[in-house]
């Protein structure tokens, strides 16, 4: 499966404002540490504002804030908020869809990878906020491996 750039920089800006979690922090400041578009940032940075995952504050001295502690986000409704319910494949204009068998195996397989996302929390894939905070400040790191079975 290849996550969207939607959901890839959307998982980006929720690692950001989860290290530094309580500060306020800009669009510009996570556009400049990722290299990406403010305009690309502002689109989903109102979409995440509207799903309640996220606070914005206007003004001079304002900017984001996660809108609960990362350790009460689920990994799997940041997913489910970005990608939808989209189909790996859309199954609906196919000759064989009435007899064929994949769509409910890629269905149960979707189920599968969103059970494992909704065991994690933001704070569980934001854990290293020190490291993280280094890298965001230029400096680097070595190649990061999973503790366990795939765990942050």
């Amino acid at each position: 499966m290849k996550l969207s750039r939607h959901t890839d920089y959307t998982f980006r800006i929720m690692i950001h404002l989860a290290v530094f979690e309580g500060e306020l922090i800009s669009i510009r400041r996570i556009a400049q540490a990722y290299g990406i578009s403010q305009n690309h940032l502002m689109k989903i940075v109102q979409s995440l504002g509207r799903a309640g995952f996220i606070e914005t504050v206007r003004g001079r001295y304002g900017g984001l804030r996660l809108a609960r502690p990362a350790p009460e986000i689920a990994v799997g409704a940041i997913m489910r908020h970005t990608e939808g319910d989209s189909d790996f494949v859309p199954c609906g204009q196919c000759l064989i869809s009435p007899a064929c068998g994949l769509p409910c195996v890629l269905g149960e397989a979707m189920e599968a990878f969103l059970r494992v996302l909704d065991g994690y929390s933001l704070g569980d894939i934001a854990n290293r906020p020190g490291m993280l905070r280094d890298l965001f400040h230029g400096a680097t790191a070595p190649t990061r491996e999973c503790d366990r079975e795939g765990a942050p």
